[in-house]
This record gives structure tokens, sequence and C-alpha cells, in this order.
């Protein structure tokens, strides 16, 4: 991507990184990088299939980068950011990912809000160079069309095209969704071809395809936030994705020494400030992982642990700034800390 819109850092600096064998049982192992939405992809795959998988997990995740890209002209992204209020017919992939964030920020009351993009550009896109903090005035003003609930999707009966409808003036990136719904399709394009073990690693984003060759679980580490060469604890997982957002991915800091990041609370058009530095969702569909973890972190925990007593499907780890650990029930028995020093820890129901 041209305009980094995606809002997990760069691969090699990943939030959840793989902590697997590189070989196991004697099986096949292929390995294949990609760039795409701004981030360095890694896809493995084992078994006799695992190259042509890789193939096929490659060539969705290129077609997407470029379907999603607001820059590109005549993605679906441009053609909805340019439509005036007007329908556009998009793919049941576009409409499938727009289903799921808007379920996400309707029952998150707006703390996922796709339309927030012009707000993120606004404030320079959180470059570490180019940051820059907008007026008052300006962010008062953007945030008149951060109105993404407002989008109607319609299915045409019998077809494989769908219209959507946003409000005149809204425009929105597909950043806190974009790797989570590739992750997604690469999966399912391994499963396709044979592949019956592998694992990607989209930035934040990690997703599983079956269980290791010699049939165990996948770990997976997440991140500690105030050393990104090291991590917090791990889990166990069998096939699911696993995203975290949090506020030290994509950031900049003012002349007077003062640090905004990049995961805008929609209410405000501003840095969501309450108290979490990380938030890692686990659930096995992976787009709706990706709205999750940016819903959750501008939640907060009180409101996030609410969502997740009221709707359900997955679980998380949120990592405050006061360095605790909190854990949802479902991950009792996946979940280990490892930095028992710097953090304190804690399920709660």
């Amino acid at each position: 991507m041209k305009n980094k819109l995606y809002k997990k850092v760069i691969a090699l600096t990943v939030c959840l990184a793989m902590l697997i064998p590189l070989c196991a049982c004697g099986d096949t192992k292929e390995q294949k990088q990609v760039f795409a939405m701004d981030t360095v992809m890694t896809l493995t795959a084992y078994g006799k299939n695992a190259k042509s998988g890789l193939d096929a997990a490659a060539g969705v995740i290129n077609s997407l980068n470029t379907l999603l890209d607001p820059e590109v002209e005549n993605s679906a992204a441009y053609q909805l950011n340019h439509a005036d209020g007007q329908n556009v017919i998009v793919t049941p992939q576009v409409a499938e990912i727009l289903t799921t964030a808007l379920k996400v920020c309707k029952q998150s009351g707006g703390a996922l809000d796709l339309s927030v993009y012009p707000l993120y550009l606004a404030w320079g896109e959180f470059d570490s160079e180019k940051g820059i903090v907008p007026s008052s005035k300006e962010i008062k003003s953007l945030l008149t069309n951060v109105r993404f609930s407002e989008t109607s999707i319609t299915e045409f009966s019998g077809e494989s095209n769908y219209s959507v409808r946003m409000p005149a003036g809204t425009q929105i990136s597909f950043g806190a969704a974009a790797k989570g719904c590739a992750s997604d399709r690469a999966i399912e394009a391994m499963r396709n071809a044979g592949v019956e073990s592998g694992i990607v690693s989209l930035g934040g984003n990690v997703q599983t395809l079956g269980l290791k060759p010699d049939g165990s679980k996948w770990t997976v580490a997440v991140e500690d936030p105030n050393d990104t060469g090291s991590y917090v604890g791990t889990l166990k997982v069998g096939e699911t994705a696993v995203v975290t957002s949090g506020n030290y991915q994509r950031y900049f800091i003012d002349s007077d020494g003062v640090k905004y990041h990049h995961l805008i609370d929609p209410s405000t058009g501003e840095p969501a400030n309450n108290g979490l530095v990380s938030v890692t969702v686990v659930c096995e569909d992976g787009t709706m992982a990706d709205c999750l973890s940016t819903a959750m972190f501008v939640l907060g925990v009180n409101g996030a642990l609410n969502y997740w007593r009221n709707y359900g499907g997955f679980d998380m780890v949120m990592i405050t700034d006061e360095n605790e650990v909190i854990c949802t029930s479902g991950l009792v028995e996946v979940f280990e800390l490892t930095n028992t020093k710097d953090y304190t820890f804690k399920f709660t129901e």
C-alpha cells in the first residue's frame, strides 16, 4: 500500500510472533513472503500441496491489496469514497467485510468506525516523520462525516453482487479489517489447494490452518508493548485467528514529547486514551477478530469486557498501561504469562 493505512506494524517486528519449530516430522515445509497492505507477510504451509497452496494464498492477498486500497482508482474502496451518496455495486467479498464491520460498529456503539479515514489522514497517518496534530476545528469538522453506521448493504436476489450506499461525504478505509480478511482468504485458498497444516502471519494478524504437522497446537506469542523484541505470554491454539491492536504499533511524538497513536476514538477524532496499550483477540473468523481488536481497544477494559459478556464469540488478552494482563475466561487453559517480572495477571469472568 502507498498510504500506510493499515494499523499493525510492518513484519519482522510483528505483534504476534510464531514460536513454532521450522520443521516437523519430516513433512515438506514451504514458506513464502508477500509485501501487501504495507506489511511483509509470511505464509507457511506443510505437506505435498504446500507450494501450490502458498501460491494460491499469495494471489488472493495481492488481489485484495488492490481491491481494498482507497488510493487505487476503480478499487472498491475508491468507488465507495467517491460515490457521493449513490449506490455502488460491490462483490460478495467486499460486502462480507462491510457487513462484519457494520455489525461490530453498531454493537460497540461506534467504537469501530471505518469512516475515521479522513481523520487518519489529517493526523498525517500517524507517521513517525510526517505526523501532525490537527486543530480542534478541523477535527470537529471531519467528525461530521464519521457516519459509517448509516451504511446500507442490499443483496441482489439470485445474483452474486451487492449494492452499498454510504452517506454523501463519508469516506472509509478497510484498515481495521483488511488483513483479517486477507488471512481468512489466504487460509481458505491453502485449504482448497489441499493444505492441511499451515500458518499465516500478516503483521499483527496470525491465522492458523489445522494443527501443526505433528498434531500439536500452535504456539503464538503476545508481544510485550514495552519491549517489542520480547513477549508477555504465549497462547496454545488450534485453527483460529489471533489479532492484536496496540498503541505502540504506529505513532508519532510531537515537539512537546507527546505520543499520538493511530487507534482513533470515533467519538472524539483523537487517539483513544483509556489505559490500554494492547488488545489481542482470539476468534475463528479473521475479519471479525481484526474488527474486534480495534473496537475493544477503543472501548477500554470495562467496555470491552461488557461487549464480550454480551455478545461472546471470542476471547481476548488486554494489557494496560499499569502493566496488568487481563485475560477472559475462555483462555484459562491456553494462555501462559511468561514475563512474570514486569506484569501482573488475572483471568476474568
